[in-house]
């Protein structure tokens, strides 16, 4: 059976209530329904729906639609406005090309296995490519040991490893805790005693702290987050996935 369309369902009924209440309905000076009157109204609602519960279906499906553009209209223009935070914060790494004409913007926590599957196709997408710039924003969702890792990865950059400190946690195979972080620490040449000293300072957490507001802001709920261009996600992805979501963003800009 072919389903009656939401705008057809609402028409039925409204015209239905009209009849059932008579001439008085309708008139902005009358006064209010009187509870006979509801009560029609309320059974010729019933009734319709009974008969046509596809309208229920329907209904709902074109709100969930309408929720959906609204969200993807909202989170365009959080884009927008947060376009300088997103690509240009100097507290965020970056790899790839710096000056590439695609900026990657990955949202990402150490404990995250999603962002560990992920890590070798994606730099080899961007070594590939050559001409993207791929920022790295710490946001550990997944419990105290995911924020001691993203503190130390984010305190690294004081002694210059940062790289390899992040490449080394992403290929961590033992168990993420403190003690596995810092005997990665140690094995990429970081000096231990001054990587704690510098976890401590309160720049180090400000730093996870905006990272997470704007991933808030951007709607974007789990790890890896992306942000491409115009378009924003979370989850893993395939390359093809990834590569074309890179081409529409460059294609976008020329």
């Amino acid at each position: 059976m072919r389903l009656f369309s939401l705008s057809t369902a609402l028409v039925s009924i409204a015209l239905a209530a009209l009849v059932a209440l008579g001439p008085v309905a309708g008139r902005a000076e009358d006064k209010p329904l009187s509870d006979q009157q509801q009560e029609a109204v309320k059974k010729i609602v019933h009734d319709y729906l009974v008969e046509h519960p596809e309208a229920i279906i329907e209904a709902v499906g074109a709100y969930r639609e309408k929720q959906r553009m609204a969200a993807q209209d909202a989170a365009k223009k959080a884009l927008i406005s947060h376009r300088e935070e997103l690509n240009n914060d100097p507290n965020s790494q970056v790899f790839g090309n710096p000056k590439g004409d695609v900026t990657v913007v990955e949202f990402f926590d150490y404990h995250c296995p999603y962002c560990k599957a992920m890590v070798d196709t994606l730099q080899g997408i961007v070594n590939a490519d050559g001409n993207v710039r791929l920022v790295m924003k710490e946001l550990p969702i997944l419990g105290a040991d995911s924020v001691f890792a993203a503190r130390a990865a984010i305190a690294a950059r004081n002694q210059n490893l940062y790289a390899d400190f992040h490449k080394a946690l992403m290929h961590l195979k033992a168990p993420l805790n403190e003690d596995s972080v810092m005997q990665t620490a140690a094995s990429v040449g970081l000096d231990v005693k001054r990587l704690k000293k510098d976890m401590d300072d309160s720049k180090v957490l400000a730093v996870i702290n905006a990272n997470v507001e704007l991933a808030r802001t951007l709607e974007i709920d789990g790890t890896p987050g992306w942000v491409i261009g115009d378009q924003s996600s979370s989850g893993a992805m395939s390359a093809e996935a990834f590569r074309q979501l890179i081409d529409t963003a460059r294609k976008a800009k020329s």
